[in-house]
């Protein structure tokens, strides 16, 4: 019987460090407008951060990170745009894979939106911490996968915490399988203001929640 007074369990029911985190860097466009910029110019403001945070899972010693690049929604945005969050992802998976990672592209790869600079890695490659990336993303091209027996992304593994720049409290349709016991943090600071403290915070505050999944 569950109790909140037998302090063994409230022990066992948490983890000290998540073992899979997913990341929503969101804002881009208002964190640019905000300062006179074009909108566009948002997505390249985007990319330092990125790498930092990167660096700071892998000394931290988490192995599995999912990040969301964009999604096929967003490829409805202006064409300048469009152009913009896709070279920056480009650059950010290119040097990520530099730096150690093994990257997995997750992403409609028959669309002409899907850069051609990341077909390769729709097979994971390379033996350090696991960045799972998500390009050219949908939900619904990710379920529509278990008509062939599993979802597309399947080879990601449960979620334990989400992290989300920008203010935004919902998921957006981030690996929505993934998801179902995933704590969520949200960060109100658009993604270009990332400061390591968000993310020193949000573990801190992970600490502090229960992961009974349901039990």
């Amino acid at each position: 019987m569950y109790s909140e007074k037998n302090p063994r369990i409230d022990t066992m029911a948490r983890r000290v460090l998540p073992s899979h985190v997913g990341f929503i860097p969101d804002g881009n466009r208002r964190w640019a407008a905000g300062r006179g910029l074009p909108k566009h110019s948002g997505y390249r403001a985007g990319l330092e951060p990125g790498l930092a945070l990167y660096e700071m899972c892998k000394s931290r010693g988490i192995p599995e990170v999912s990040v969301f690049g964009f999604t096929q929604d967003n490829t409805k945005r202006p064409a300048e745009q469009i152009d913009a969050f896709r070279q920056a992802c480009v650059a950010f998976a290119m040097e990520i894979v530099e730096r150690g990672a093994s990257l997995l592209v997750i992403g409609d790869d028959t669309s002409s939106q899907f850069p051609d600079e990341l077909r390769p890695y729709r097979t994971r490659k390379g033996s350090g911490i696991k960045v799972n990336f998500l390009v050219n993303y949908h939900w619904k091209w990710d379920l529509a996968g278990l008509e062939q027996g599993e979802h597309r992304s399947a080879e990601a593994s449960r979620l334990d915490l989400i992290v989300r720049w920008g203010g935004g409290r919902r998921l957006s349709g981030f690996l929505p399988v993934q998801s179902v016991y995933a704590d969520f943090y949200v960060v109100d600071q658009h993604w270009p203001d990332f400061k390591r403290e968000h993310f020193e915070d949000a573990l801190g505050w992970f600490k502090t929640q229960d992961q009974t999944l349901g039990g």
